[in-house]
């Protein structure tokens, strides 16, 4: 975990006494890193009850100061500015609805992110934020990130660049294997199947266990999801049910229940392949308590339609 630090710490230019918000749960492998952090870096640390607004004008902070010998505890507002702060996409997301909490997200001089996709209209909302803002790869396995991609400025990508002491290489599944001796013992196949590109980085497709195989055409769930996110505005999930003919046939669960208007958009803008054999309205699209999309539970909602 200290190595872990370090790397992020390095990358990120932190020096003791600079400000790092904590507020994610320390249930959690990226909350209790934030905390690592702190330590290894000697910085202040800004710790608030986790919330979906962490920047409110209700929400106080506890300041424990471990630049110092023996912490320092107080109980501070909100303005205080922050060097480095971790955040959930859903945290992000409500802080640039209301202006006073956008204005103190932008004054943070390094934000992560993840925990969960960002979407194509919340990194346009962070395209000229003026400092650092960083998408993070990376799992409990790994205690948090071995990769950033720069989400803000002109060096914005898609590909996540790793740090340098991991290598990252495609097994025979097209999944990424992830070699970063400082934090993990031997490689680690992981389940995401990527895109490598020599002197860009690499690119998540979607997890293994999210293709749909459909007449021998495999179908990334997350890719189509992808395309349709700026065309749906309720929520939705793409997700698989079987097929007498064709093995696995791809489904729409939407909260719109205008199935009708959405085979329409699908028609429109997906290839014809990646169209929905059919179209589900669910009530509530379920959700994992980390925010991201239950896969099996929308798989069961379909069988039970």
């Amino acid at each position: 975990m200290l190595n872990s630090a370090r790397i992020t710490c390095d990358f990120l230019g932190l020096k003791p006494g600079d400000t790092a918000l904590l507020c994610m749960p320390l249930d959690f492998i990226a909350g209790k890193m934030v905390v690592v952090r702190a330590i290894e870096r000697h910085l202040k640390l800004l710790y608030t009850h986790p919330t979906g607004h962490p920047f409110s004008d209700n929400t106080t902070y506890t300041l424990y100061d471990f630049s110092k010998e023996e912490p320092h505890v107080v109980a501070i507002s909100p303005k205080e500015a922050s060097s480095f702060a971790a955040l959930v996409p859903l945290q992000v997301y409500n802080s640039l609805s209301i202006p006073t909490e956008r204005t103190r997200l932008e004054h943070i001089d390094q934000l992560i992110i993840g925990g969960g996709a960002i979407d194509g209209d919340l990194q346009r909302q962070l395209r000229d934020f003026p400092h650092s803002v960083w998408s993070t790869y990376g799992m409990t396995e790994t205690l948090s990130h071995i990769a950033l991609r720069r989400l803000n400025g002109p060096t914005a990508s898609e590909y996540y660049q790793p740090f340098d002491s991991v290598k990252v290489s495609l097994n025979d599944d097209g999944c990424l294997v992830i070699d970063a001796p400082l934090v993990h013992d031997g490689p680690l196949v992981t389940n995401d199947r990527a895109e490598i590109i020599p002197g860009r980085g690499f690119r998540i497709l979607g997890r293994k266990d999210n293709v749909i195989d459909s007449g021998g055409i495999k179908i990334q769930i997350e890719e189509v999801e992808k395309v349709l996110r700026p065309l749906l505005s309720a929520p939705y999930a793409i997700t698989k049910a079987p097929d007498k003919k064709f093995g696995e046939q791809v489904v729409l669960l939407s909260e719109d229940p205008d199935t009708a208007a959405l085979a329409a958009i699908c028609r429109a803008h997906l290839p014809k392949y990646w169209q929905p054999k059919r179209i589900v309205h669910v009530e509530q699209i379920p959700m994992t308590k980390t925010g991201k999309i239950a896969r099996a539970d929308c798989e069961s909602l379909v069988k039970q339609s």
